[in-house]
């Protein structure tokens, strides 16, 4: 026998355990091939042969079967995804989480952990612990939430004051002396920008086909963002781009295919964000590792196959005043100031000096601050990033909020916020709790992988966004997975999501007793936390 030492790593310092029940299984090596991580694989296993009466003078012998068995190295540790126990025909295969795994301690010996995914350091969020108190009644009646007429509109760009309004009298009619900034009245749920590169391309195709299906079927002015990375020419030239925020990250990538493409655009683009930083990783930047750069992304992001980097920040921009004299202003004059430019940050304790200054741009250009929270999802990070650096998002939103208030600014600027929006599944009411705490809109991006199929959650099990091997075909270029991905069947799922989130949303809508979205009406939350009805501002209940 094989001598085994104490050092030695065994199935129970792993996350998760593989059950497997040889008296059912037909060895059809299904679940084998279906494993993207090479967790299990097929091996001999010596057992004791029961001789019949006839042999029985012979003894006890021995004989090999051929099982399947769990790999206990790291580099292919089983990551909980199912994917052998969905295709096994005979269910002979199981998967438990182990509660005594050694496997992050073993792996810090290889280095820092990076994973996908999301954190799990965080328990009961501040959303879960307010509720919609105000509800109208006798003396403020309340809605229909099934046959009133609701306007579930949000701005992206600049709002103006009546007084700075550039209008002049003309005989009994008004006209513009000159063009106001540009503003556009969209839905307030926002795709979240997710890349061509981080995850597949059938992935972000069906995210693409859910956004045109809900406005050009569904009547919803939904829009979605690319991404930092570019974007493909046709989708550039199409019509179709008046749904799309283009994104300007950190590493400037697809950039110059996007400049280059301005004369053969047909309509603009919905919106310019300017990407300063992530809320799940400030100060790690971005990185699409070599595997994930596919032929197809080197075209799109006129890259040569290697390890892409965004840094943490933009490097020629070293202030705030800075930024919104020379990013906004450059992009803004890119599109005949004709297309919202915004800014998206993550929370931080710096937040609110950086919307300060958006507020008192003298140029009028800056139409929209995006912050992150941490509690979103990211595709690769370091896994300390993820679990101990960021700010949750509630907090920042209401301090950004008060201060535009207190100097009588308030909705000038809109306020789109996310990170964690729809973790638990109630996207609507998220959405609902921080429209009222001050936000214009929220934006998600995990909870549409997760209608993708995408089977990672905040326990661990998965999480492998950054490995390239996504069991799903979502956030890998590996063609063979990549296949797995169905995409009508998943922008079905989204679309659907979306129908009910718009129903979702009147009915909390309806019980306050207000036809339009109730920015900044606080007044409607309520609070059984001291310090979360102290911090935020909202009344407190007991």
């Amino acid at each position: 026998m094989e001598t085994v030492t104490t050092q030695d790593i065994t199935v129970n310092d792993l996350d998760f355990i593989i059950h497997y029940n040889p008296d059912i299984c037909i060895m059809c090596g299904s679940c084998v091939a279906q494993c993207s991580f090479n967790a299990i694989e097929v091996a001999p296993q010596v057992r004791k042969h029961e001789p019949t009466q006839e042999g029985a003078k012979q003894g006890h012998k021995k004989k090999i079967l051929f099982v399947i068995r769990q790999k206990t190295d790291l580099a292919h540790a089983c990551v909980g995804c199912g994917m052998c126990v969905k295709v096994c025909p005979n269910q002979a295969l199981s998967i438990e989480a182990n509660p005594e795994s050694r496997k992050n301690l073993l792996a810090r010996t290889q280095g820092v952990i990076k994973r996908g995914g999301r954190a799990s350091s965080y328990s009961l969020r501040t959303l879960d612990k307010i509720m919609v108190g105000r509800i109208s009644q006798m003396t403020d009646p309340a809605l229909d939430s099934e046959r009133h007429t609701f306007d579930l509109r949000a701005p992206l760009g600049r709002i103006l004051k009546a007084q700075d309004l550039p209008l002049k009298v003309d005989g009994q009619s008004l006209s513009l002396e000159k063009n106001c900034p540009p503003v556009r009245w969209i839905y307030p749920l926002l795709f979240s920008d997710m890349s061509i590169g981080a995850i597949s391309t059938r992935a972000w195709e069906a995210i693409a086909l859910a956004c045109a299906y809900l406005n050009e079927e569904c009547h919803l002015p939904v829009r979605m963002c690319s991404g930092e990375g570019g974007m493909p020419l046709k989708l550039l030239k199409s019509e179709q781009l008046k749904y799309m925020l283009l994104q300007i990250g950190s590493g400037h990538f697809g950039w110059n295919r996007i400049i280059k493409s301005l004369p053969l655009m047909r309509t603009d683009p919905a919106g310019i964000i300017i990407k300063i930083g992530q809320g799940a990783k400030p100060g790690d930047g971005g990185l699409l590792p070599k595997k994930k750069v596919a032929p197809h992304i080197q075209a799109i992001r006129g890259v040569p196959e290697t390890a892409l980097h965004s840094p943490p920040t933009h490097q020629g921009l070293y202030s705030i005043e800075e930024s919104v004299q020379k990013m906004h202003l450059s992009l803004n004059a890119a599109f005949g100031f004709r297309v919202p430019v915004v800014i998206k940050c993550a929370a931080s304790l710096t937040s609110v000096a950086v919307y300060n200054n958006l507020l008192r741009d003298p140029y009028h250009i800056s139409g929209g601050f995006f912050l992150d929270g941490l509690q979103g999802g990211t595709g690769a990070a370091c896994e300390i990033s993820l679990e101990h650096t960021g700010h949750p998002i509630v907090s920042k939103l209401r301090d950004c909020y008060l201060t535009s208030v207190a100097q009588g600014l308030q909705g000038q600027i809109p306020l789109w916020v996310g990170g964690g929006v729809g973790l638990t599944g109630q996207a609507a009411a998220d959405c609902f709790k921080l429209i009222c705490l001050g936000a214009n809109g929220v934006f998600v991006g995990k909870i549409l992988l997760q209608l993708l199929g995408c089977v990672g959650d905040e326990h661990g099990r998965c999480n492998q966004c950054n490995t390239g091997k996504c069991p799903t075909g979502i956030c890998t270029q590996d063609p063979r997975l990549i296949k797995r991905l169905d995409i009508d069947r998943g922008a079905e799922a989204i679309v659907n999501y979306v129908l009910t989130f718009d129903s979702e949303l009147k009915k909390l809508l309806a019980p306050i007793g207000n036809s339009s979205l109730p920015v900044g009406r606080s007044d409607a939350l309520i609070t059984s936390d001291y310090a979360v009805a102290q911090k935020l501002g909202i009344a407190y209940a007991c």
